[in-house]
C-alpha cells in the first residue's frame, strides 16, 4: 500500500469527493453542491467580463440592508487577484474604471448564480447572485445573506 507524501497534492485531489454544504430550514435539510454551481457562474463571469472589458458599465447593486444604483465605470479594467495554491478560484475580482473608481468583489466563492436579462432596449443585463443559506440558517455566521450585483453596458 502506497503513503502518500506531504508535498502530493495533485494524487490526493483526485481521490476526493466534492462536499455538498448542507442547508436547514425548520426540520427540513438539503444538500446543495455550493462549489459546482460557484464554479460554472465564475466561468460564465469571465467570458462576460472579457467580452465588456475596455467598454463603459453601469453597476448596481441591492442587498440587505444597502443599495447603489447606476455607479458608471468607464473604461472598464478587470483584475483576478487569486489565493497562492489556488489561481483558477479568485479570490477577489476588482473591476476598476478611470478616475480611479473602483469596485471590489470580496467573496466571490459565494456566487451562486448568474443570470442574464434582456429589456426593451436589447442590451443584456448580468446579475450576479451571490447567497448564503437561509436567513434562519446561513452557510456562514459572519457573511450577509444575500446580495445581487447587476452589470450592464452603458448606452
Amino acid at each position: 500500500m502506497s503513503q502518500l507524501g506531504l508535498f502530493e497534492r495533485e494524487e490526493l485531489k483526485q481521490c476526493q469527493v466534492e462536499s455538498k454544504t448542507t442547508v436547514r430550514l425548520g426540520k427540513r435539510s438539503a444538500q446543495v453542491p455550493l462549489a459546482r454551481k460557484n464554479r460554472e457562474a465564475l466561468a460564465k463571469l469571465k467570458e462576460i467580463l472579457a467580452r465588456l472589458e475596455g467598454k463603459d458599465i453601469l453597476v448596481s447593486q441591492h442587498c440587505d440592508f444597502w443599495w447603489y444604483q447606476k455607479l458608471k465605470l468607464s473604461r472598464l479594467e478587470v483584475r483576478w487577484g487569486s489565493y497562492f495554491d489556488r489561481p483558477e478560484r479568485p479570490a477577489v475580482i476588482v473591476l476598476s474604471g478611470s478616475r480611479n473608481a473602483e469596485i471590489r468583489i470580496l467573496h466571490p466563492e459565494r456566487l451562486y448564480q448568474l443570470r442574464e436579462q434582456c429589456y426593451g432596449n436589447g442590451k443584456p443585463e448580468y446579475l450576479l447572485d451571490f447567497w448564503n443559506g437561509f436567513w434562519g440558517n446561513p452557510v456562514s455566521q459572519y457573511q450577509r445573506h444575500y446580495d445581487c450585483l447587476h452589470i450592464k453596458a452603458a448606452s
